[in-house]
């Protein structure tokens, strides 16, 4: 029967959406169906029963406006339609050079379990690191041997370097410095960074949570987390670069996905419907919990990947390996691996035609 459940995919840019109104079963119901498309609300009957949803604050549509109906087997009903005003703008991305101030105490904590991994710590200097590549651009501009060539960019006490995926700090401020090159969380083992050298730490973005060492601990579920630190690092390279296709590594060497950006100015509006046989098609099962209402929205950034594991897609990612526009981001191995299962989970809980482009997944 009707599972009354949609998906609205809005476009900020063009403040336009494609809205599918989705069933639970493969087949119509046997009852005609009537959707209703009002400016702040859309509503569903067959036969008896009806499907409302209103829609949330600042989503408006222009009712006018719809337009291309049509049925797609084990979609549901797709449809086009303008909206009066633009949706209110994303929060703007707070960049991770903009999380840390200098003279504030941060505390990092472990990301997967919590544990304390550097205690209250005060940074003079927060600065940029230029991208992986630099020193090759540096060959093409100057005119005589490369002048930076044997100097390394090493933090001082008090310093912190902020690379595309990680923080360089000075372990010269640790009590203790690993003796192995990889930085583990003591509590759960997971992989938080490297040691560069005698007096530098790598910690990468998606394992450490930085909190003001004011205030309190909150946790974020792991893939959340991970979603939006990556979905970060590709809008502000995209925005800094003009760049916009990326290879994921691994801290191992190895190209785990290829990463296509399609867009940033995505908003999606999803809802449950009444059924109770929506559990196959939630798109953020772990966000969207029952307190937040049957209507979620989300801001979202919208990708085209190929996975790279098990000598899949080796010609295209040896291609993009030699191409200049191809920007690199690298990442612990496990991390590459859940990123993975991520974007997968993803792409299944879209309706089935809008899971490909090309030979590419979304």
């Amino acid at each position: 029967g009707m599972a009354g459940a949609f998906l609205m995919e809005i476009r900020r840019g063009t403040q336009s959406a494609l809205l599918v109104i989705r069933y639970a079963a493969a087949e119509l119901p046997s009852a005609p169906v009537e959707v209703s498309v009002c400016a702040d609300s859309l509503e569903v009957r067959s036969g008896g029963s009806c499907d409302a949803a209103a829609l949330p604050a600042g989503v408006r549509l222009a009712p006018s406006s719809c337009r291309g109906l049509r049925r797609l087997h084990g979609d549901g009903l797709h449809l086009h339609v303008r909206l009066r005003c633009p949706p209110p703008a994303a929060d703007v991305v707070f960049t991770l050079r903009e999380s840390l101030k200098p003279d504030k105490n941060y505390i990092f904590y472990c990301q997967s379990c919590g544990d304390i991994v550097v205690k209250d710590r005060k940074f003079l200097r927060v600065l940029p690191l230029p991208s992986e590549n630099w020193s090759d651009l540096v060959e093409e501009w100057c005119c005589h041997p490369d002048p930076f060539a044997r100097s390394t960019l090493h933090p001082q006490h008090g310093d912190c370097f902020v690379g595309d995926t990680y923080f360089l700090l000075n372990s010269g401020d640790e009590s203790h410095v690993p003796e192995s090159p990889i930085v583990i969380c003591k509590r759960c083992k997971t992989m938080l960074g490297e040691t560069v050298s005698s007096d530098t730490i790598k910690y990468y973005v998606t394992e450490v949570n930085i909190q003001p060492a004011e205030g309190s601990f909150s946790p974020t579920p792991r893939s959340q987390f991970v979603q939006s630190m990556v979905a970060q690092c590709l809008l502000e390279l995209s925005s800094a670069k003009s760049t916009f296709r990326f290879t994921i590594k691994g801290d191992n060497g190895k190209t785990y996905i290829l990463i296509w950006l399609l867009n940033t100015d995505t908003l999606l509006v999803e809802s449950l419907g009444s059924s109770s046989s929506h559990s196959d098609f939630t798109l953020f099962e772990d966000i969207l919990t029952p307190s937040s209402g049957p209507v979620g929205t989300w801001n979202a950034v919208k990708v085209l990947y190929q996975p790279c594991i098990q000598g899949r897609n080796k010609e295209l990612a040896d291609a993009w390996e030699n191409d200049m526009g191809v920007h690199s981001l690298k990442f612990p191995s496990e991390t590459c691996l859940e990123l993975l299962l991520i974007l997968g989970l993803s792409t299944t809980s879209l309706p089935p035609s809008l899971r490909c482009m090309n030979s590419f997944q979304v």
